[in-house]
């Protein structure tokens, strides 16, 4: 996320004076909330979804995440790059290349 952005988010929640509600347990449960709605998109049809709809409740969850690396002090493109390496780990190119197994299968 570009920090023009990520600055943007801060200060919705600054000039709202929310970040009393921000607990990391009311955040977690916040991104789970939004990610329902999100799969709610799809619930019935993968093809014809309201991609506006999509949109915004993608969104709603990384300005949660987003909220949630901040409360927690984390910087975002290290816990992603950490995950990441231990993704490529877990799944080299050469055992998961076109396959959707999970990595104790591979």
């Amino acid at each position: 996320m570009k920090q023009e952005t990520i600055d943007r988010i801060r200060k919705f929640t600054e000039d709202r004076d929310w970040d009393q509600f921000h607990s990391p347990s009311n955040l977690a449960k916040s991104i789970v909330i939004e990610a329902a709605e999100l799969l709610e998109c799809f619930q019935w049809d993968n093809e014809n979804f309201d991609e506006q709809h999509v949109k915004e409740e993608l969104a709603d969850v990384m300005v949660y995440c987003q909220n949630l690396v901040d409360k927690l002090g984390y910087d975002i493109d290290e816990i992603v790059n950490m995950k990441m390496a231990q993704n490529e780990a877990k799944y080299p190119v050469d055992k998961a290349k076109g396959s959707s197994a999970k990595y104790t299968d591979l």
